[in-house]
């Protein structure tokens, strides 16, 4: 991946996070800055604003921050050891095809709950013609 610094700002805008929200990745051991700069300004790679649209993704699915940490936790190593053994290398498989599991089956949930507003909104929205005045 690109080796390009960036500062808090433009990674929070890339990501659509909040500075805070990063900050507190960070404070959580979720994400480090790759690097400082002179002036100890946290910078960013690539590499670093993939991490965090990860977690961002992860968010709204109700994954809790441990199972953030887990998940990139194997996934780390699954790219970055390549000397892992057969059976060290299924466990780790295994722990994100149940996170990829999981995920699905809280998009699914999702779904019907999505379904049932866009019903709740059509209700109202018929409700509302029903109830104007009659033109003349």
């Amino acid at each position: 991946m690109d080796d390009k610094h960036m500062q808090i700002g433009e990674v929070a805008a890339r990501t659509e996070l909040s500075l805070r929200t990063i900050r507190h990745y960070e404070e959580t051991g979720l994400v480090t800055p790759s690097a400082r700069s002179q002036g100890g300004f946290r910078l960013y790679t690539e590499t670093d604003v993939t991490r965090l649209m990860v977690i961002r993704r992860m968010k709204p699915l109700g994954f809790s921050l441990d199972q953030m940490r887990d998940l990139l936790d194997a996934t780390d190593r699954l790219d970055n050891e390549p000397a892992l053994d057969t059976g060290e290398r299924e466990a780790l498989l295994t722990r994100v095809r149940e996170y990829e599991q999981a995920a699905t089956e809280q998009v699914d949930k999702l779904r019907v709950q999505l379904a049932r507003a866009e019903d709740f909104a059509e209700t109202l929205r018929t409700r509302l013609h029903q109830s104007a005045p009659a033109e003349s």
